[in-house]
């Protein structure tokens, strides 16, 4: 399956069981920035991380991470 996270493309493998975001992360991001605090959007819809689990990605899906930047 491709998606995109921030307009770069990632593959993931293919599964016979829907993929949640809790999933996409775990592959996609270092452990360091798993447990960084971050928005996250689904083809421009925000997703709370309360329902990373019950949210499942498709094929050509667009999530946008959002970082907060520290400093001034």
């Amino acid at each position: 399956m491709k998606i995109y996270i921030n307009g770069n493309v990632f593959e993931l493998p293919y599964s016979t069981e829907p993929t949640d975001i809790d999933r996409v992360i775990s592959k996609a991001l270092p452990a360091s920035q798993q447990q960084q605090s971050f928005a996250l959007a689904l083809n421009g819809d925000f997703v709370g991380r309360d329902d990373y689990r019950k949210t499942y990605v498709n094929d050509n899906d667009s999530i946008d991470l959002l970082f907060p930047i520290v400093g001034g």
